[in-house]
């Protein structure tokens, strides 16, 4: 959901309908040939601590990367902008890390989607470097906007280049 707390809440119901969703969703990539599944844990509880919001969407994520890992699913974790989607729990990369640190598993990477990024946070080079070894898929839209790549004010031949120099051969999503 957008408009309230889900994962972040810890709240049992909440897991158990994500876990179905997820279990539901490796029928539909197996039907489709699909590796990649786009994860947003949802809304903040503003009645929790970061850090407890924080241990229970990990704990949802491990439950979920344990569906997935059989079947060699992998769900991506996108941050998203406060602008575009203001109260979501996951909002900058390093959170993001943080996360999938936690989770442990092959089956849960980020999503770096630069548009959102440049929003939230910018340092968009210095934060892929930081996030590599997490990173499993990458989204394109320049800002503002969220127009064609060279569009705005992301330099999107650097950072081309940069994540070609990395050696990444992963998906570049083309979102705009």
């Amino acid at each position: 959901t957008w408009d309230r707390p889900t994962l972040a809440s810890g709240k049992q119901e909440s897991r158990d309908a994500f876990l179905a969703d997820i279990k539901n969703s490796v029928e539909v990539a197996k039907r489709c040939g699909a590796t990649w599944m786009t994860v947003v844990p949802g809304h903040v509880d503003l009645r929790l601590d970061m850090g407890y919001q924080t241990a229970n969407v990990v704990e949802s994520l491990k439950q979920a990367s344990a569906i997935l890992e059989p079947h060699g699913l992998v769900m991506v974790l996108e941050p998203l902008n406060f602008y575009n989607h203001p109260g979501l729990f996951l909002t900058k990369i390093p959170q993001a890390y943080e996360v999938c640190k936690a989770v442990d598993s092959p089956a849960c990477k980020i999503l770096d989607d630069l548009y959102h990024q440049q929003i939230q946070e910018g340092n968009l080079i210095p934060n892929i470097d930081l996030a590599w070894d997490e990173i499993g898929y990458f989204q394109i839209g320049d800002n503002p906007g969220r127009k064609e790549p060279t569009t705005g004010e992301i330099n999107y031949k650097n950072i081309f280049k940069h994540i070609h120099d990395k050696g990444f051969t992963g998906i570049l999503g083309m979102e705009h």
